[in-house]
């Protein structure tokens, strides 16, 4: 048996969130939303490129994606849906859920649903708040996701950090309004704290060893599925550079961007991955998560 062969404790879930470069919430105070139309798209060519990867890998993965690039790239959307992974939602317009009113944060994410559906021609069903944005400040939110035609929410990590996190919230999958399925984000519990092991930026920063190894300890002590989660821009070291952005920003951006298309591999290889809704089918499915 191979060494990568033996982290295969558990199939976790693999996400990616699709968004373009320009649309990411730590360049929101520079680039305007009426500015997006007359910027370079790259989120495409970045796509296909992580569609091959797992279909090199033989993996299923769930793909929460804007429906602001659904709109613009509709052959991508049904890409995704023939490759056979999980076509779902990231709301339309890249807001943060908790700035919204419980009437706008409704119109995005239903009219994200209809979109995706129209173009995918599947049912979505699972959902992804831009930058984690439901927390204490909305849980009216899960309200309307359920309205909405919502069966599950990814929305939640239960860790503290500045621009997001609710580090007192469950950290294995549960029903916040008795009817839709949270299911946050993986992270380790250690001295008393969560600490983060879902990827984004912390699997560019920590060394790959580190996140492996910490993902391989969540699997066999907890004895349940992890989530991973990169974006299309992730694997892009090419992308312009927004030199108006602020500092802490860029650096979490730009970060190992080089690194991003080996370490996630390597990820690919070492554990077993698949889409949300057949990785967690029995909690969707109303059994105990």
């Amino acid at each position: 048996m191979t060494a990568s062969a033996t982290l295969r404790t558990d199939t976790n879930a693999m996400t990616v969130d699709v968004e373009d470069w320009f649309q990411v919430q730590g360049f929101a105070g520079t680039i305007s939303r009426g500015t997006w139309d007359g910027l370079e798209r790259r989120v495409e060519a970045n796509t296909d490129r992580i569609l091959g990867m797992f279909a090199d890998a033989g993996i299923s993965a769930t793909f929460f994606t804007l429906g602001w690039v659904a709109e613009r790239h509709p052959a991508l959307v049904k890409r995704i849906v023939a490759a056979g992974h999980e076509l779902a939602s990231h709301g339309y317009w890249h807001r943060l859920a908790h700035e919204q009113t419980p009437a706008d944060f409704a119109e995005d994410v239903g009219s994200a649903r209809k979109l995706l559906e129209d173009i995918g021609g599947v049912s979505v069903v699972g959902y992804r708040a831009p930058t984690f944005s439901i927390n204490t400040r909305n849980p009216w939110a899960f309200d309307v996701l359920t309205e909405q035609g919502y069966r599950y929410s990814s929305s939640i990590y239960p860790v503290r950090h500045d621009l997001y996190g609710v580090p007192g919230a469950p950290r294995f999958p549960y029903r916040p309004n008795g009817v839709l399925l949270e299911i946050p984000m993986t992270t380790v519990r250690a001295a008393g704290r969560n600490f983060p092991c879902a990827g984004g930026g912390y699997f560019r920063l920590l060394p790959y060893v580190v996140y492996r190894a910490a993902l391989q300890r969540f699997n066999r002590r907890e004895r349940t599925a992890g989530i991973f989660y990169t974006h299309p821009w992730e694997i892009d070291a090419g992308q312009p550079r927004v030199a108006a952005a602020p500092r802490m920003a860029k650096f979490r951006h730009y970060l190992n961007l080089s690194l991003m298309p080996a370490r996630l591999t390597r990820l690919l290889r070492d554990f077993a991955w698949n889409r949300v809704d057949h990785v967690f089918a029995e909690a969707l499915a109303g059994r105990d998560p």
